[in-house]
């Protein structure tokens, strides 16, 4: 039986089931919910922008977001977003899922931290962008009213200190690979949690490259 939120049909085919059981079973509390959240306010932002989405893949998408966050899908040298892209991937082709449809949650997934680039493209890719910049930095507030955010968050609690707790979840994911950070917003979190953590420098890479000149 589909439950709704917000005005949200949450996808109920044996495909979204499935994926909701995997990361569910994978994920931290913490990343399962923000991910239903992502989800949520991805589609609540796609229905005020008057966008034609497939609500299945998104919700693959936002649910598998963060999967490369945590084992057994985080690898030693891909950025977490390619773990989650790749894992989502397979899932999709799994269940016989055409590759344009998969390939099309993988660049969702893998653009998610990028700014302003996943709102030029296909829907499904910009509100995977969309849910997560709401969710984890407030963009796009004014968009979802306030009574439909407490819906989404009386549903999938973001707890006391989730803006907290996001970012401790973001540096275990990325601590044990810190050169995948270079160029992406996770080298923010590395700076703030690790003393040690040394930012790659793009101009440093320029002028120490094998080039004479």
């Amino acid at each position: 039986m589909s439950t709704t939120i917000a005005g949200v049909p949450i996808p109920d085919s044996q495909l979204a089931r499935e994926a909701t059981d995997l990361v569910r079973d994978t994920e931290t509390p913490l990343l399962y919910h923000h991910s239903r959240r992502v989800f949520l306010f991805g589609a609540l932002t796609g229905k005020q922008r008057g966008l034609m989405f497939d609500p299945e893949l998104l919700y693959v998408g936002a649910m598998f977001h963060d999967m490369g966050l945590v084992p057994p899908y985080s690898t030693a040298t891909e950025r977490f977003e390619v773990d989650s892209a790749n894992a989502a991937r397979d899932f999709l082709r799994r269940h016989g899922i055409s590759d344009a449809s998969a390939d099309l949650v993988w660049t969702a997934i893998a653009l998610h931290t990028t700014p302003n680039i996943p709102p030029l493209m296909k829907p499904e890719i910009a509100l995977v962008t969309a849910g997560v910049e709401m969710d984890v930095l407030g963009l796009g507030f004014p968009v979802v009213s306030a009574e439909d955010r407490k819906l989404v968050v009386d549903a999938h609690p973001r707890g006391t200190q989730f803006k907290k707790d996001i970012v401790e979840a973001f540096y275990q994911g990325n601590k044990h690979k810190p050169d995948t950070t270079f160029g992406n917003v996770n080298a923010d979190v590395l700076a703030l949690k690790d003393p040690h953590f040394h930012r790659t420098n793009f101009c440093d890479v320029i002028h120490d490259s094998a080039w004479p000149s």
